[in-house]
């Protein structure tokens, strides 16, 4: 418990870091919107390639892992997905239900890896780089798939042709997107077999180090928290999804792929975890509602401080 608090702390506080300086006025409006295109296209996916490219995996026990993980996922977004026209009959529709999408399937891996460490050791952290290859691919692609078929009306999502309409063309645009294309090199270096290149890998660690800080304190830039009161029901009910209901439907797709032990306990623990910060760099991105989407992200974080060591607790 303590790990995965230890973890969370300095999280939310580089969130607060980002919340002041903007604040505060000791960084000028102007440096935060290029910082947010920097992050999302350059110190990301340098980051998600080191991360997937560069770490041993589990070999064939993390495999029903990986399909539990894929399983929840994709019947948490196919349930979502599904009911999209009732949503937006209810207020939440276009940009707010894929802010909605995102925090109820993405997971923060920052936090995944030092809990897994800090929890069971080398064996947690090879369990976590397989959960990490499992499911951050699948989750960037929904997430995209979702920017892309419920935009804001007026919204060009950067690096994507206008009026994208259709499956077809959401897909498509998606397969461009850096964070996917960053997924699917590591996936690529790691499962041949090669590793991380000289002299280039240990670049894109050093450039991979700087998305989180930057990620982090763009959230708190990013924050207003009057808009999230004012649609504190939205950031509720993803924040429940993902600290809830997510982690259930985890544990249950373990009990049935026979998942057991500290396997499960991990594969449990990333269905738990507080939603992704670079999700709210990638809504920025693509035009979508970066407002809401940092609520989720920040009340996540918060709420994980509490869930998060009881889910541990209970799936130890």
């Amino acid at each position: 418990m303590n790990s995965a608090l230890s973890a969370l702390v300095p999280v939310f506080g580089m969130i607060v870091i980002g919340y002041l300086l903007k604040a505060r006025g000791l960084l000028a409006e102007a440096f935060w919107e290029p910082a947010e295109r920097l992050t999302f296209y350059f110190l990301f996916p340098a980051l998600l390639v080191t991360t997937i490219g560069g770490t041993e995996t589990a070999g064939l026990r993390a495999i029903p892992m990986a399909a539990a993980m894929i399983t929840a996922t994709l019947l948490m977004a196919g349930a979502l997905m599904a009911t999209a026209t009732r949503f937006g009959k209810s207020g939440i529709g276009g940009p707010g239900f894929s802010a909605l999408l995102q925090g109820a399937i993405r997971p923060n891996t920052y936090v995944g890896l030092a809990a897994a460490y800090g929890l069971f050791g080398n064996t947690g952290l090879t369990l976590a780089a397989a959960a990490i290859i499992a499911v951050i691919p699948l989750v960037n692609f929904i997430s995209i798939i979702a920017l892309l078929r419920w935009p804001e009306p007026q919204a060009k999502p950067a690096g994507t042709a206008p009026n994208l309409s259709g499956w077809g063309a959401a897909l498509v645009a998606s397969l461009k997107n850096p964070i996917i294309i960053a997924c699917l090199l590591g996936i690529i270096l790691n499962f041949v077999g090669l590793g991380l290149p000289p002299v280039i890998g240990p670049m894109l660690e050093i450039i991979g180090r700087a998305a989180l800080p930057m990620g982090l304190m763009a959230v708190g830039a990013g924050l207003d928290f009057e808009a999230i009161n004012k649609r504190r029901g939205n950031v509720a009910l993803a924040t429940a999804l993902k600290l809830v209901a997510m982690p259930v439907l985890t544990y249950a797709a373990c009990l049935v792929f026979d998942v057991t032990g500290v396997t499960r306990s991990v594969a449990v623990m990333f269905g738990a975890l507080p939603v992704a910060a670079g999700s709210y760099i990638m809504t920025r991105q693509m035009g979508g509602d970066g407002t809401l989407m940092a609520g989720i992200v920040t009340a996540t974080i918060l709420g994980a401080a509490v869930t998060l060591p009881l889910v541990i607790m209970l799936t130890g």
